[in-house]
């Protein structure tokens, strides 16, 4: 079964209906495309879905039916507008929000002529003044049209819907410009129950909650083992076995997130350069074509993404550290921003190799460097996704899937060389980070309530096992160990061949006292 959530009217109630198929509030052909979706439609534009689709319906009251990737608006006829490029910039800004993306396209395609037409038409309303300062912002020209000399600021986004920056002002518009970044690259991040609701959870405060449970000596050899545990996982990600050498360089630069720059293009050239092999390290951002596939067969390849092409590289790099440290100066939440640079950085695929690595490195670099995550404290949120591949998967797909049918590539049969044949850097831009970000505030929220509290209590718990066998059988330190280890794989027994060579000196009673004691320390059948 599926569920819907309808909203009617202007009532605050909200109706869950389940169904196996989305009812039709209409049929097809009684509706009337408004906003956004009339715009892609005009120009014939090739556009990521916004997250949200308006239609004008005959009848009914104002209802929305919220889907699993999207919700459908319906309105009734008294909403609808007119047909010009104004009334649906109109519309779309005043009840879909802004979406980057299909404004840049939309820019690209429409007269300039009717844009202003619609701006002096209305000279001090804010939803044009919005879609001028949106205009001269995107596209980088300026529209024959004088500045603006009396009125007030209007924010640009709404501060109730959106995460915003701290804001420019632009006496030409009179806005308020407080987008999260810039034209190279400026991410979108709506406001929705799911990320406040993770918010006031204040996971940081939950996290020395958590360790405030236990002892010093506890915490000091759990966190030792989570930086490794960490390494570990995140090579595992990406089905890669690294050599003791490799791995221990990776845990200490996990140890230094934080305390060092590296949201530079020189800091992220070091970064890769410590966690590959130097014979694939880069000098510089990739000059190549690179994609994520697997190979189905000799001389065929199923692709699941294509990265930004080289030529559009640089400025997207620029832009995404340059969003990145106006985030962290603004002060915007730690988890968002980490979100923003993991993320950001992932689908941007900057180098040949090591890019999932550093995606995962960049979380705990931005949440160590907010005070996030205590000092000298990991949240191995790599373990957690390992264990939950698939959605962390599905958290990727959240862009790449949505993206994939806007790439034109050819692929070469024998070397797997992909050349990408039409203009794609305007997807890679303006990213809705929404979704994304409740993925992570997830698995962070995960990792604190599983991960950091089943090391501690493991630990806790070992040592309650090793004292009670000491208090059995008065054996050296590694003789304890060694039983335990043999013990915990086969639920709290262990196999006769090992009790014959390692503790053949031992009685049956002492083994069994033993064997009772790991059971019941650590709850064994």
């Amino acid at each position: 079964m599926e569920f819907a959530v309808v909203c009617s009217g202007n009532s605050s109630a909200i109706k869950r209906v389940s169904m196996a198929r989305p009812k039709k509030i209409t049929s097809p052909d009684e509706l009337h495309a408004v906003g956004y979706g009339a715009l892609i439609k005009r120009f014939s534009l090739p556009s990521v879905p916004h997250h949200c689709q308006s239609f004008i319906h005959p009848r009914g009251e104002r209802k929305t039916v919220v889907g699993p990737t999207g919700n459908d608006e319906f309105y009734p006829p008294r909403y609808r507008t007119g047909e010009t490029l104004g009334d649906q910039l109109e519309f779309a800004l005043k009840n879909e929000g802004v979406n980057l993306t299909i404004l840049t396209l939309v820019f690209q395609k429409a007269e300039t002529a009717e844009l202003v037409e619609y701006i002096r038409s209305t000279p001090t309303g804010k939803y044009a003044r919005r879609a001028w300062f949106l205009y001269e912002f995107l596209t980088g020209k300026r529209l024959p049209l004088a500045d603006l000399n009396q009125g007030r600021y209007d924010d640009l986004l709404p501060e109730d819907t959106y995460f915003t920056g701290p804001g420019d002002l632009s006496r030409r518009h009179m806005i308020r410009n407080n987008l999260l970044g810039n034209r190279a690259f400026c991410p979108v991040i709506r406001k929705t129950t799911a990320l406040d609701g993770f918010i006031r959870a204040n996971l940081d405060q939950r996290c020395l909650a958590v360790l405030k449970k236990y002892p010093d000596d506890v915490l000091k050899r759990a966190l030792d083992y989570l930086f490794t545990k960490e390494t570990k996982s995140s090579f595992e990600i990406e089905r890669v076995t690294p050599d003791q050498k490799r791995a221990g360089r990776f845990v200490e630069l996990l140890r230094r997130a934080g305390r060092e720059e590296y949201l530079t293009k020189a800091a992220l050239l070091d970064l890769q350069h410590a966690i590959v092999d130097a014979r694939f390290a880069n000098s510089d951002y990739r000059a190549t074509q690179n994609y994520v596939g697997e190979t189905v067969r000799i001389g065929q390849e199923r692709v699941h993404f294509v990265s930004p092409c080289p030529l559009d590289l640089p400025d997207l790099m620029a832009g995404l550290l340059d969003a990145c440290r106006q985030m962290e100066q603004a002060k915007v939440n730690p988890v968002l921003t980490a979100t923003v640079a993991s993320f950001g950085f992932v689908f941007m695929h900057p180098f040949d190799d090591g890019n999932g690595r550093m995606h995962r490195f960049l979380i705990h670099h931005i949440l160590a460097r907010s005070g996030f995550s205590p000092e000298g404290v990991i949240f191995p949120v790599s373990a957690t996704m390992l264990k939950q591949r698939a959605a962390y998967d599905e958290t990727l797909e959240l862009f790449s899937k949505p993206l994939m049918p806007l790439v034109d590539y050819r692929l070469d049969e024998q070397t797997g060389e992909m050349t990408v044949t039409n203009e794609t850097g305007v997807y890679y831009r303006y990213i809705d980070f929404t979704v994304i970000a409740e993925h992570l505030f997830r698995f962070i929220e995960q990792t604190i309530e599983t991960e950091l509290s089943s090391e501690f209590d493991f630990l806790t718990r070992y040592d309650e096992a090793k004292q009670r066998i000491q208090n059995i059988v008065d054996m050296p330190d590694h003789s304890i160990d060694l039983f335990i280890r043999l013990c915990m794989p086969n639920q709290g027994h262990i196999t006769g061949g090992k009790r014959q060579r390692f503790f053949g000196k031992l009685t049956d009673v002492e083994i069994t006292a033993m064997e009772t004691c790991i059971r019941e320390v650590f709850r064994q059948k």
